[in-house]
């Protein structure tokens, strides 16, 4: 790394020589301060549940793990930090996104919640006030979000199920968020693609979700 040695001797010429120094100075520290600038930028947050967080896997076999890689392999100098948790409702991530967009400040937010409060039957107005609440807060930062669509099992019954899902079509229309369509859709009548709880996805399913993932987030990294 190039080191800045500056020499006592030079505040020994005259004035405007150093005033020359110090606008060097100036200029190298506008300079370090872009680059900071843009290296914060170029940051991805997902925020998530199991689905998210490599649920009884190793991460780096995790969809948000590939991910990473595919950006890397495609030369993007994005840096993915995943925030999910196993369990977590759209009321965690509310409790905790503040924090994650101001520590990471990102340019890009994956909100991939719903399932779990879905599955406790909460009402979907509410699931929808939260997740509207996400979006904004993450907009409000100077982020752009990326929503992933959650299914629950038709057990719930159809009309229950039905307003479930449609929050996240609705939501990405009426705030203008982009949005990825089911992101278990094409393995989601896969036996051997989920573990034994035939809820979360397994190893073997996680390329499947990254390259569906990839599909929606590419175009949106093309446009910033």
């Amino acid at each position: 790394m190039a080191r800045l040695v500056l020499y006592p001797q030079g505040i020994r010429f005259i004035k405007g020589k150093v005033f020359l120094l110090n606008s060097a100075l100036i200029i190298l520290l506008a300079i370090f301060t872009t680059v900071s600038t843009v290296s914060s930028a170029n940051t991805i947050i997902v925020l998530g549940d199991s689905i998210s967080a490599a649920y009884n896997m190793p991460e780096e076999k995790g969809w948000v793990h590939l991910i990473q890689q595919t950006l890397e392999d495609n030369g993007y100098p994005h840096t993915v930090i995943n925030k999910s948790i196993s369990g977590d409702t759209t009321a965690g991530g509310l409790a905790r996104i503040d924090k994650a967009l101001e520590q990471h400040k990102p340019n890009l937010v994956l909100i991939e919640l719903g399932a779990n409060d879905g599955l406790r039957g909460f009402s979907p107005i509410l699931i929808k006030k939260n997740l509207r609440e996400l979006i904004n807060r993450s907009k409000k930062s100077g982020a752009q979000v990326l929503l992933l669509s959650m299914r629950i099992p038709s057990n719930y019954g159809k009309r229950y199920t039905d307003l479930f899902y449609n929050n996240y079509p609705e939501l990405a229309e009426e705030t203008n968020t982009h949005y990825v369509p089911f992101i278990l859709e094409d393995i989601a009548l896969a036996k051997d693609m989920f573990q034994d709880d035939n809820l979360h996805p397994n190893e073997k399913a996680q390329p499947i979700i990254s390259e569906k993932i990839w599909g929606y987030l590419k175009p949106v990294l093309e446009k910033n």
